[in-house]
């Protein structure tokens, strides 16, 4: 049996339907599986989000020394329970991934999932913001090619910078929507995240450096003098940017994350 007949057996088993409202598509390609369980290593502990039907889940256990599987819909908790009751390295938690503390449930975990494409920014942010150093995902290609863009680059959003301010990421595979059950609307990608030891610039206030990156691209179309001066007051900002060499007419996407902290920074 392949990984496609025996998702179709357990949904039919369990009756399961996937859950639009999670955003669920069951995932069977077998070398999309194996790539994103590429960097499990025998002694890691792996954070497990959305673990589904398990399919995932059996490779991860056969690789890991322990997964914390982290499932919101509690269907899918019944049946990886039963699923793996004969596995001693396992732990089922039926919770939002979003209401945990994961420094206290693993602090030094990796993190795998096939993430809800309606959720996966405010997770890769909360993810970032722990101790978890290595994340493999598998997201929305055009939100992936979001977070891997360079700062600058016409496909960067404010995820770019914030990602970049603290990892490293890139997509190490694409993945047909056919590779799913039901198949999702768009294409995905596979991302893996490393973090650096310590940001990759130094800013007196992370906070605001944020602040102003956000407020820019939500008035992208705008040029840097409008779309932050909610933030900055404008004669202080034409100061900073006149300091800094920086025309006013430049669109905030077309600037570094360095000239951002500068401008943070000058404030």
């Amino acid at each position: 049996m392949n990984i496609y007949e025996e998702t179709k057996f357990i949904m039919k088993k369990y009756n399961v339907h996937a859950n639009k409202k999670l955003g669920q598509n069951f995932l069977f390609d077998e070398q999309a599986l194996e790539t994103i369980a590429n960097s499990v290593e025998k002694e890691d502990t792996i954070i497990e989000i959305g673990p589904g039907l398990g399919t995932l889940t059996a490779i991860l256990l056969q690789k890991a020394k322990k997964v914390i599987a982290v499932e919101l819909d509690p269907n899918m908790v019944e049946i990886i329970s039963e699923r793996f009751k004969m596995y001693d390295n396992i732990e089922i938690i039926s919770e939002d991934i979003l209401k945990l503390d994961i420094n206290k449930l693993a602090p030094k975990a990796k993190v795998v999932a096939n993430l809800p494409y309606y959720i996966t920014t405010s997770i890769i942010i909360e993810l970032i913001k722990t101790n978890i150093t290595d994340i493999t995902i598998l997201i929305q290609k055009e939100v992936a090619e979001r977070i891997c863009a360079t700062p600058g680059d016409k496909k960067a959003g404010a995820i770019t910078y914030f990602v970049n301010y603290y990892a490293d990421a890139e997509i190490v595979a694409n993945v047909s929507k056919e590779s799913f059950i039901p198949a999702p609307e768009v294409e995905s990608a596979i991302v893996r995240i490393k973090k650096l030891s310590e940001p990759r610039v130094k800013v007196k206030n992370e906070e605001l450096l944020f602040k102003i990156i956000k407020g820019n691209f939500t008035k992208r179309r705008k040029t840097i003098m409008n779309s932050i001066s909610q933030n900055i007051e404008k004669n202080k900002l034409s100061e900073i940017l006149a300091k800094l060499g920086v025309s006013e007419s430049v669109r905030g996407e077309e600037l570094s994350l360095e000239i951002f902290a500068k401008i943070a920074d000058l404030c």
